[in-house]
């Protein structure tokens, strides 16, 4: 399904790009309208990070993301490198000793912090407190004038604060701007925000539920989170994509879910499916056309796994799940798989056979086609790496496709 983003640039007093600010779209055109600022924050997040992906987003620059008060008491800046980000606490953000404290801790831990929208009417013993940890105040050039604006840099002038000008729309105010000792410049008069558009999959709402109940047991159960994250193609997804992604962390490979499970931790996989349930379930599960893409995958992974399991290695079962389940990863995404594969931190094997290179990973794969080919037009296999009989074949490939349908059916039961 279709996802978009808008990003619109900051300018230094050179003119230079030093940063981006990330906004909510839900279409094309400029549609930025939501009604749950969580919501829309967490498409952001998700669809800026998981999905479009931050080479190409941000080009290396500091992202400005917009946060609520419920998402900075869950932590979410946290889960950005501090120098990937500026938390910007949106005007709507009452100000109390719970959210001081956020952005004490924040500064601490090296993020930069921008006020949006601050007055000097909003002044209190709180406020004095909170510029302590501020960098950035951001004044609307559109709902001020310049009294209002240069009272503000005056009484804020003996602090290491800079100003950015938002939603200047001329060369007057631009100079103006400059003038009274703003630094950072945003507004049409520079640029439009850009729409990106990308694609995601779709999700299944119900299994961040699951995998929740599953963390919060006394004893969580690996195998079972594996199991329902083996399930949900985009859950298996984005976590490959947030392992790989820098703005998170250094990368690795991987060879299975569990592996990557182990990788990230119960508690990091906790916080980004708290980002992803927030997200909403409004997302769907997909038109028909998607959903027998994801049928396939899912019933060709499995397959892969209890070919795997028949020779003898859990470890080529984990491996086959993975070559089956992301074989189809090009038709979801609308992107060349060579491209989606710079983003997964598969191993270079697995990675080699979905991109066509003839290893043992991509002739298991040819082998998996094949099967489905012979079981739907009843053909013989013109080859047969594991020497298994095409009667065990093809009960392996109902029992792959009986599980996938199952899986699917639970989702719409669910939804």
């Amino acid at each position: 399904m279709d996802i978009y983003v808008a990003r619109q640039p900051i300018f230094d007093m050179n003119e230079k790009t030093v940063a981006y600010e990330l906004l909510y779209r839900n279409s094309s055109v400029n549609n930025y309208q939501h009604t749950d600022g969580d919501q829309a924050t967490t498409d952001v997040i998700v669809n800026s990070f998981l999905n479009i992906g931050v080479k190409d987003l941000s080009n290396g620059k500091p992202c400005f993301i917009n946060f609520t008060e419920k998402l900075l008491k869950l932590g979410v800046p946290s889960y950005f490198n501090p120098l990937s980000i500026v938390v910007e606490i949106l005007e709507t953000v009452e100000l109390n000793e719970d959210i001081l404290g956020i952005c004490k801790e924040l500064k601490a831990h090296g993020y930069t912090i921008a006020l949006d929208d601050f007055f000097v009417s909003q002044w209190n013993e709180l406020t004095v407190q909170l510029l302590d940890y501020i960098d950035i105040i951001k004044i609307d050039f559109r709902s001020t004038n310049r009294a209002d604006r240069q009272e503000m840099i005056r009484f804020i002038s003996d602090r290491d604060i800079k100003f950015l000008a938002e939603k200047v729309e001329t060369i007057e105010e631009y100079l103006e701007a400059k003038e009274d000792g703003f630094v950072y410049f945003q507004g049409f008069y520079f640029s439009k925000p850009v729409i990106l558009n990308s694609y995601d999959i779709p999700s299944y709402y119900h299994s961040y539920f699951q995998i929740l109940k599953e963390i919060d047991s006394p004893e969580p159960d690996l195998e079972k989170i594996k199991d329902v994250i083996e399930k949900d193609i985009s859950l298996s997804y984005k976590l490959l994509r947030l392992i790989n992604n820098p703005v998170f962390r250094p990368r690795n490979e991987v060879s299975s879910i569990k592996q990557a499970i182990i990788l990230l931790g119960l508690n990091e996989i906790k916080k980004w499916i708290y980002v992803l349930a927030i997200r909403g379930a409004d997302k769907g599960s997909g038109g028909s056309k998607e959903r027998e893409i994801i049928e396939l995958s899912l019933k060709r992974g499995k397959l892969g796994e209890l070919i795997g399991r028949k020779v003898g290695r859990e470890v080529l079962a984990s491996k086959y799940f993975l070559l089956g389940m992301f074989s189809l990863m090009d038709s979801l995404l609308h992107h060349p798989m060579e491209e989606l594969l710079e983003d997964l931190p598969l191993s270079n094997e697995i990675k080699a056979g979905l991109s066509g290179e003839k290893n043992d990973e991509y002739m298991m794969l040819q082998f998996l086609k094949e099967i489905e080919l012979a079981f739907h037009e009843d053909l013989d296999l013109t080859f047969n790496p594991t020497k298994m009989t095409m009667e065990e074949l093809f009960r392996l490939y109902g029992e792959a496709s009986e599980w996938a349908t199952k899986v699917l059916s639970e989702v719409n039961t669910l939804h």
